[in-house]
């Protein structure tokens, strides 16, 4: 029996991350090893991330109601399947980006008792949680956009009005 593709799950998000977190963290050593300091993120990081999870949880609101009835005439396959990429690609950029400020914070949290490096932790550690909270969006629009199963009674009924009722 052939399982239907189930999308992205979150333990291959889990996985994305921990392996950006351990290849990010391996070169954040090696920069800092080198004398040389990691820049501040910056808040246009941060905001870009929260207006993109907002844009794909808003298209994806549109797919889930043209998915439960509501008529949307500017809705169409091609466009709802777009979204279904956009939510899954925001939930892969979102745990990616949450692996490496993960590894940044790693890599300052040695030092987190120096207050000018517990002030740089803070922002690194914001954009943590604004890159979870992209992928959670995603996953979120992923489980919008998925069409629900037919009933049995009608694949059966749709068969026999095929022609392709089967001799038993």
């Amino acid at each position: 029996m052939v399982r239907p593709h189930t999308g992205i799950r979150a333990t291959t998000l889990v996985l994305t991350g921990l392996v950006v977190l351990v290849l990010a963290w391996l070169v954040m050593r090696w920069v800092e090893g080198s004398g040389a300091t990691m820049p501040d993120p910056g808040w246009v990081g941060a905001a870009a991330m929260l207006f993109l999870g907002g844009g794909v949880l808003i298209a994806g609101w549109q797919v889930r109601k043209f998915r439960d009835g509501a008529p949307l005439p500017s809705m169409s396959a091609l466009r709802a399947a777009r979204t279904l990429v956009l939510g899954q690609a925001a939930a892969l950029t979102g745990a990616a980006l949450t692996g490496w400020y993960a590894a940044i914070v790693l890599v300052l949290l040695p030092d987190a008792d120096v207050e000018s490096q517990r002030s740089r932790i803070w922002p690194f550690a914001l954009h943590v949680a604004v890159a979870v909270a992209l992928a959670v969006a995603g996953l979120v629009v992923q489980h919008w956009c998925r069409v629900r199963p037919r009933d049995e009674g009608a694949d059966d009924e749709m068969d026999h009005l095929n022609g392709h009722v089967e001799d038993r």
